[in-house]
């Protein structure tokens, strides 16, 4: 690749040690260190949260980040997203559309003063499995895309590289995910991804080094 490549951060709160205040501590530190660090995208993916625990875990961590250049996406929830003055949302499969998002975003976003300050324009980025699929969320109004699983994931068959290549062929830019490391991602690069998303490799690594690796290799 001739550019730089993006990064993308996904979040797993669980995989800290210790009691739910810990865990909650070590995930807002990441989450400054991957901001600082310059991951492009953090999405913020605690399914398991309640409604009020995730607003206001999504509050805390927009306090440490605002005005880095790192975009934050909440996953699925288009309203906390919004309640909370992120810069969009991650849709899973089979979830609502990129378009019914930008819906919302605008309507919301007409005279509400949680959307004073954000962006009228919301980041979008979306699960995609087969490479059939980037093109209709290229139609529908995503951003960018999440391919996934590359090489790993559980009770998943791999996709592989060739399947990355043919979804890189999208007009939207795509990111590698599943069981990239080190060693793997600039496969994932060379075969076309804008950038690569990931959990372990963000959250068990130093995301400084990670960057600076990956973008002078």
């Amino acid at each position: 690749m001739s550019t730089a490549p993006l990064f993308y951060y996904i979040t797993d709160r669980k995989a800290f040690p210790g009691d739910e205040p810990t865990r909650r501590r070590h995930l807002l530190d990441k989450i400054a260190e991957a901001a600082h660090a310059g991951v492009d995208y953090i999405q913020l993916r605690e399914k398991d949260l309640r409604t009020r625990d995730l607003e206001s875990l999504a509050r805390e961590a927009m306090r440490l980040i605002r005005g880095m250049p790192t975009a934050f996406l909440i996953n699925s929830r288009t309203d906390i997203a919004l309640a909370t003055q992120a810069d969009g949302v991650h849709l899973p499969a089979n979830d609502v559309s990129p378009e019914e998002v930008r819906i919302a975003w605008k309507k919301c976003g007409a005279g509400a003063p949680a959307r004073e300050i954000s962006s009228l324009n919301p980041q979008i980025s979306v699960s995609c499995h087969q490479p059939n699929e980037l093109s209709q969320a290229a139609t529908n109004g995503a951003n960018l895309a999440l391919f996934a699983p590359i090489f790993e994931k559980k009770d998943a068959t791999p996709a592989g590289l060739e399947a990355l290549r043919q979804a890189c062929r999208a007009k939207i830019p795509v990111f590698a995910l599943g069981g990239i490391t080190l060693q793997n991602a600039e496969s994932c690069l060379q075969a076309g991804a804008a950038g690569i998303a990931a959990i372990r490799l963000f959250q068990e690594n130093d995301i400084a080094q990670v960057v600076r690796a990956l973008r002078t290799r």
